[in-house]
């Protein structure tokens, strides 16, 4: 799930009151801010896991400012994850999270960078005389690309990433990831759950892998759903160990959120 900022989008109660809503032990968003002045210089995954009630969050910068807007890429210099243990200071940024009530044993960072072009693509915009935002086409320049893991003390881990939007260089992205997380799985003995915003419809997430989708579901736009870019992946669950998640239609992002239930230790 994509959390807005809240200049154009919901209030924190409205956030607070959406991700209790969902009742769940771990959460994985994209498109989340840090600190940023377009949503009030909060940390929103820190307000994602006080919602959920979640001790264990952290969170993982792509760039530091604003997308659209001013920013760069991370240099030496800048921490490459905060989380409920940190002592770290990160200036306004932008990027990915997990939220856990399920003690996180390790946190894990990758690399993936990003595409050397942009490219035009519909984005959502307010509209003036509906509720419902409008939709336009700007061209976007890619930002640098990364996941973010988390090895849980239940034997899973959760891997979250927010993949490029450019054909093909977001396919050799997931490709890299697949065997990052398959590395991860083996170094911790624990099952592996691939989930987040990968900009590629069905079938080709799962395409040349043994990889499965655990949902199959039009997730984008959340208003009137016509395509599934976000997913759940995994290489080890079979469907009598889990079933899908049924969430209200409230949502407060432009993508709808999907979830399982494990049904195994």
């Amino acid at each position: 799930m994509e959390i807005p900022p809240n200049k154009s989008g919901p209030s924190l109660a409205a956030l607070h009151r959406a991700i209790a809503a969902l009742s769940t032990d771990v959460i994985a968003v994209q498109e989340i801010d840090f600190n940023l002045p377009r949503s009030g210089g909060v940390n929103q995954i820190t307000e994602v896991a006080s919602a959920m009630g979640a001790k264990d969050w952290a969170f993982a910068p792509s760039i530091i400012g604003t997308p659209g807007e001013k920013w760069r890429k991370l240099s030496g210099g800048d921490a490459k994850l905060i989380n409920n243990n940190s002592s770290e200071v990160l200036t306004g940024s932008y990027g990915i999270g997990i939220a856990s009530k399920i003690k996180v044993l390790k946190w894990h960072r990758l690399e993936l960078g990003n595409s050397p072009i942009g490219m035009p693509l519909v984005v959502p915009t307010e509209s003036e005389t509906s509720s419902r935002p409008k939709l336009r086409a700007i061209y976007v320049h890619d930002e640098p690309r990364l996941a973010l893991a988390a090895t849980l003390e239940n034997g899973f881990t959760i891997v979250n990433t927010h993949l490029s939007f450019v054909p093909g260089v977001n396919f050799a992205q997931l490709k890299r990831l697949k065997k990052w997380a398959l590395q991860i799985g083996s170094e911790t003995d624990t099952k592996v759950l691939l989930m987040g915003d990968l900009n590629l419809p069905k079938s080709l997430p799962v395409a040349l892998s043994k990889w499965r989708s655990l949902i199959t579901q039009n997730t984008y736009p959340s208003w009137g759903a016509k395509v599934q870019f976000d997913y759940i992946l995994s290489n080890e669950l079979t469907p009598d160990e889990y079933q899908i998640s049924k969430y209200s239609t409230t949502v407060i992002s432009d993508h709808l959120p999907i979830g399982i239930d494990l049904l195994i230790s």
